[in-house]
């Protein structure tokens, strides 16, 4: 590892709540501080930064509240959730090259008190706002205005073609509220499900996703700190290298769906990130401890699965079926209760716990842990030692 090699050193969380009572503006703030904090870091030290295009709260903004003196880097990551891990990447290629020393990665939303992405809002709703794509026309007069419905059409047909059923999909659900009833910061904690619970809550879209098949709508903002590894030996807490960091936007694909895709059982963003990933670390699944896979349906945890060679092609819901993703298992998922569990962040508090993961400070702790896979469809990471 050499002397500009990125490494996550701080990371920070509001609660994560139904209804925050305060701005997204003052979550960011929260968070941002937290991360520093945890850091040993101060808002002078930040040169850099970094979030969604969907985050409401502006640079200027966040720099005149938190005390930032001098700001040399900013951006932001289109793609919503899908994009979440390519804040990662983007803090990683400003570091290395050295366009700023300290960047801060955020997100916060009041996505259930205030906007909820799950609603069919069709004029100027974040839905729909600057997603760059033109599928809502193509959704939206036949019945699909909400990202369950548009998620749902995908997954019926990799049901059709592999014969997989809400059955199946269950057992993701039970295995992440499994984990995050252990996990105090958990909007889930203490409250497992069965499969029999699971297969007794009410359609969403039938028949492919129940309640508990859905991620949450959540309140809160999530923060990390990026830094260099010769400034990282400094602070305060053990860092989490970056090995790499990409994105991923094949051809013909879309935010939410990918309609036009050859096949929709094929998950081409994850198959492009995974080589990717792969191919400049020389690591593959056997490598991999911990995998934090974005489950804003549960459906989509099979996709990265395949995507990532931790099985074959329709081999998802037997891998999970076969206990591979409990916390004991082969390739824990999510120890946090990722999304379905713990909160829906937009998937930045998945790499939080990758983070915590790595430093084995996490509720609950993998042992042994060297690499956590980071996936959240359109970007994805590997997390590892320092």
């Amino acid at each position: 590892m050499d002397n500009r090699s990125a490494v996550i050193v701080g990371i920070g969380q509001t609660e994560f709540s139904k209804n925050s009572g305060r701005s997204e503006l003052q979550l960011a703030c929260e968070a941002i501080r937290l991360a520093l904090d945890d850091a040993g870091l101060s808002p002078a030290d930040v040169d850099g930064m970094t979030t969604f295009t969907l985050d409401s709260s502006e640079d200027v903004d966040l720099v005149r509240a938190l005390g930032i003196e001098n700001l040399r880097f900013s951006s932001r990551v289109p793609h919503g959730g899908g994009g979440s891990t390519g804040t990662l990447a983007h803090a990683m290629a400003a570091v290395q090259s050295g366009l700023a020393e300290v960047v801060v990665g955020w997100r916060a939303m009041n996505e259930r008190s205030e906007a909820r992405f799950g609603t069919a809002q069709l004029s100027g709703s974040q839905e729909t706002r600057g997603s760059g794509t033109g599928f809502i026309e193509w959704s939206v007069p036949f019945g699909a205005v909400s990202p369950a419905a548009w998620t749902g059409i995908q997954a019926q047909r990799y049901m059709h073609t592999y014969g997989a059923t809400n059955e199946d999909f269950g057992r993701v659900s039970v295995v992440l509220r499994r984990a995050a009833a252990t996990n105090p910061r958990a909007f889930f904690y203490e409250k497992p499900i069965t499969l029999e619970q699971h297969q007794a809550s009410r359609w969403i879209v039938e028949p492919a996703f129940r309640l508990f098949d859905c991620c949450q709508e959540s309140d809160g903002g999530v923060a990390f700190v990026v830094t260099h590894s010769e400034r990282a030996r400094d602070c305060a807490q053990p860092g989490a290298r970056i090995v790499h960091a990409t994105q991923a936007v094949p051809f013909e694909t879309e935010v939410v769906t990918n309609f036009y895709h050859a096949d929709l059982t094929r998950f081409d963003s994850g198959i492009a990130a995974a080589a990717e990933l792969y191919g400049r670390t020389g690591l593959g699944p056997t490598d991999i401890q911990v995998a934090m896979l974005y489950d804003h349906f549960t459906v989509a945890v099979f996709w990265h699965l395949e995507a990532f060679g931790f099985c074959g092609p329709g081999e998802g819901p037997a891998f999970v079926k076969e206990g591979h993703l409990d916390l004991d298992g082969s390739l824990p998922l999510s120890p946090n209760g990722g999304l379905i569990g713990e909160a829906y962040i937009h998937g930045m508090n998945n790499i939080t716990e990758a983070v915590r993961q790595i430093r084995g400070t996490a509720a609950n702790p993998i042992e042994n842990v060297d690499h956590v896979l980071v996936s959240s469809g359109m970007s994805a990471a590997i997390l590892g030692r320092v």
